[in-house]
Parts: structure tokens; sequence; C-alpha cells
């Protein structure tokens, strides 16, 4: 007959809750409190990766989320998505000078520096656009939204920028914690959609007229203000810019922990200090010799194939297809856009849950994933240039398939994205800078491909709300 052995009586609380879950699971191994302590610890730290992977394109996602609730206050009315556009492009002179400053100047340029700036220039334009959002100033005659497209432009040029600083940053964590980067830029598409739902943007409803038969459409009044939800906006910002201060405190506790058990000071070459060392687990700090041979190495064909996929994947995910998401969905009803839009963002994020289970390293299967999320665009991009009377519109059949094809499309192309980051890892720090790089170019190329067909020469059409405009 087994004795059941009492924990000891100086455990802490923490401890002594993860003993007593321990000891319910079946046939546990015996307990030992630093393997729970560990496995806490990288818990938080995939939490807080994941949070701090949130706040790099929440303010650009948040802003198109809010438009259908700006336009009806600010002069531009509906031409501001195209002043959006032309903003988010102007904003890869970030991304273009930090590049540019990592070549001339290589391994002086501080990561974590430019990410406190980024952050600080974020928090502080969320803040004043949550309070001077419809301020108008008269420009050549005509009143414009000056403060909107002004702070509007500093979101977007953090936005661009995060994606040749965040990317690299996390090369100073395992390789497992960079898809939790990704989960979080899920995320920070997701969040400002549920946020948008909650206050209730673009309900309406169809009243009988009061000349004829016909029914007028009727936009519902939202149930919090566009001030409220940069407030939103500055909220979720801060909570990234807390999980990366917390991130940062972690890797300083770790080296100083390692500098302990190693002993005795390791040789000082100038490159040791907070913003320039890159903390990793101490397997991978054996290696760190290896890596400038790794980085040499890294224009192979395989690692150019790799780029080549994330950049066609980034401009269908984050250019092409979001600029005819309203018109390949909205002919089926405001239902199937509502759930096109959440359940393609929830697909994203579970698209990285997987990653972290299953990464595949066939070049062959990403490529017939990227040949599959190809297909259902393809798919998403007839419906959209036959707008507004695509197949099975007025069906259940017609809803659940535009549905499914965008929560497909970006479910492949997502868990695509991540194992490619994931692979680029191995591949040395200056292989995450291009991944960022890459990351950035193929949005840019697909937003600009669009803009033209879409704002210039309008060559897609939608339908009146409440109206049947299928009617021959």
């Amino acid at each position: 007959m087994s004795v059941q052995q009492q924990p000891p009586s100086n455990l802490t609380n923490l401890e002594r809750t993860c003993r007593e879950i321990w000891q319910t699971l079946p046939n546990p191994v015996p307990y030992r409190g630093s393997d729970m302590a560990v496995a806490l610890h990288a818990l938080l730290t995939h939490a807080l990766v994941a949070l701090f992977g949130m706040g790099s394109w929440v303010s650009v996602n948040s802003l198109w989320v809010e438009l259908p609730v700006v336009v009806k206050e600010l002069p531009e009315g509906w031409n501001l998505p195209a002043f959006l556009t032309v903003l988010i492009a102007l904003g890869n002179l970030g991304p273009l000078a930090v590049t540019v400053s990592h070549r001339i100047c290589p391994g002086r340029i501080s990561e974590p520096w430019l990410i406190r700036s980024i952050y600080g220039l974020s928090l502080v334009s969320a803040g004043f656009l949550a309070v001077f959002w419809d301020r108008r100033v008269p420009v050549a005659g005509e009143d414009h939204s000056v403060a909107y497209l002004l702070l509007a432009y500093l979101l977007a040029l953090g936005c661009c920028t995060s994606n040749v600083t965040f990317l690299p940053f996390m090369y100073r964590f395992p390789q497992q914690y960079i898809r939790s980067f990704f989960i979080g830029q899920g995320l920070s598409a997701l969040f400002p959609c549920v946020l948008a739902l909650g206050q209730g943007v673009g309900r309406l409803e169809c009243r009988n007229s009061t000349w004829g038969n016909s029914t007028d459409a009727h936009y519902m009044e939202e149930n919090f203000s566009a001030s409220a939800y940069f407030w939103g906006l500055f909220s979720l910002l801060l909570v990234s810019t807390v999980a990366f201060v917390v991130l940062q405190l972690w890797q300083q506790n770790d080296k100083k922990q390692t500098e302990q058990q190693d002993g005795a000071a390791k040789t000082q070459d100038g490159e040791n200090s907070e913003d320039s060392y890159p903390l990793r687990s101490s397997d991978e700090e054996t290696t760190r010799e290896a890596d400038k041979a790794v980085e040499q190495s890294f224009w192979t064909m395989r690692n150019v194939y790799l780029l080549v996929l994330l950049g066609v994947s980034n401009a269908l995910t984050n250019g092409i297809l979001p600029s005819v998401q309203t018109y390949s969905c909205l002919p089926y009803g405001a239902d199937a856009y509502h759930l096109s839009v959440v359940l393609s963002n929830i697909a994203n994020p579970a698209a990285c849950f997987i990653a972290m289970v299953l990464l595949c390293r066939s070049s062959i299967v990403l490529g017939m994933i990227m040949v599959a999320g190809m297909i259902f665009g393809g798919y998403l991009m007839v419906l959209a240039a036959l707008s507004p009377c695509p197949p099975l519109v007025g069906s259940t059949a017609g809803i659940v398939l535009v549905v499914l094809s965008w929560s497909l499309f970006l479910g492949l192309l997502s868990y695509l994205k991540v194992v490619i980051g994931s692979l680029l890892h191995e591949a040395g720090h200056s292989a995450l800078l291009w991944c960022g790089g890459i990351i950035q170019a193929g949005s840019l190329f697909g937003a600009l491909l669009m803009f033209p067909m879409v704002s210039v020469y309008h060559l897609f059409y939608t339908g009146r709300d409440c109206q049947d405009n299928c009617t021959q």
C-alpha cells in the first residue's frame, strides 16, 4: 500500500496549486516543481508573444473596420478608402528606411529601441485619433479631415515598420515562439472585428417605402461612438506594449540567471548589451557561432522559393482579396458578409495553432497548399467580378460557399505563412528581416494592383441594399 506524499509546507500557493493539478492526472509521473515552473513560464511566454504580435497590425485593421462609421461624418465620404490606401502605401517609407539602415550599418540598429518608438508613436496617435478624428480643416476652400488623415498615416507608418522590426526581434526566442507571434498577428484582425460587431457596424433594416411597393434601407445607430472605438484601439495597443515590456524584463532576468549559472563572466565584445544581445535558450546559445555561416548561405533555391510563396500569399491575403471582399459577400446579404469576416479572421489564428502541432517542411506540400488557397481565392474573385449577381445568389448554398471559401482561403494561406516564417527562423536573423520585408512588399504590391481597379476604373459593382438587383 503506497502512502501519498504530502507537499512540503514551504511551497508557494502557485507551486501548491500546480502540485494539486498534477496529482489529478491519470497515472502521473513524480511531480517536479521545477518542471511545472518551466512549463508555466513557457505558456506565459507564448501568451505574451501573441499579444506582442497583435500590436503589429491592429491599428490599420481597426481603421479599415471602422470606415463605415467615420465616412458618415468626414467630408471625404466614401473616397476615404482611396486616401487610406495611399497613406498605407506611403507608410512603407518606414520599413524602407530600416532596411537601408541595416545595410549601411549592419549590427548597429537596436530593434528593441525601434519597437519602443513604434509603440510610443502608435499610442500617441491612437489617443489623439480618439479625440480629434472628426475635426475638419479648410484646405483650398474645401473642408478636409486633416487630423484623421495625418494620424492614420502615423498609425500606418508604425504598422508597416513593424514587419521589419518585430519579426527580426523574434530571433531572440526559440523557433516555436514565432508561431505564437503569427497567432498574435491573426488576433490583430480578429479583435477589431469583434469590437466592431459589438459596436453594431453596418446594421440595417429594410423598411417599406412611402412611395410605391419598394423598400428602403435604414441604417441603425451604433451602440457606441467612433471615439469609444478608437479608445478601444488604444487599449489593445497598450496591452501589446505591456506584453513587450514584460518580455524584455524576462529576457534580462533570464540573462542574469544564465550568467550566474555559468559562473565566470564571458568575454565582452561589445555585442552583449540589452538591445543587441540575442538572448536565446541555452541549447541555441551554444550554436550562435554557426549562425553567421547559416546566414551567409541563405540564398539557396529553397529559401528563394519560400520567399516567393510568402510574397504571393501576402499579396493575396493582405492586398488583392480584401479589396473585393465586400463585392464577393454583400450580394449574399449582410449576414454572409459578417460571417465571412469573423470566421475568416478566426481561421487565421486557428491555422497558427495547427502549425504549432504540425509543421510541414515539404516544399511540394507547401506548393500544393498555395495552389489550394489560390483556387479558393480565384472563386472569390469570380464572385466579386460578377457582383451584384454572382452564382447562387439568394440561396443558402451560395452563402455557405462564400463563407467557407473565405475561411479556407485565409486559413490555408495563414498556415503557409506561419510555416515559412518558422523555416526562415532557422536561417538566421537576416532571414527574418527578409521575411518581414517580403511580407510588406507583397502586401504593398497587392494593394497597389487593386487600387486603380477598384477606386479609379471602378471595375467592380455592388447592388443597392434592400432591393432585388438581379431582376431582368
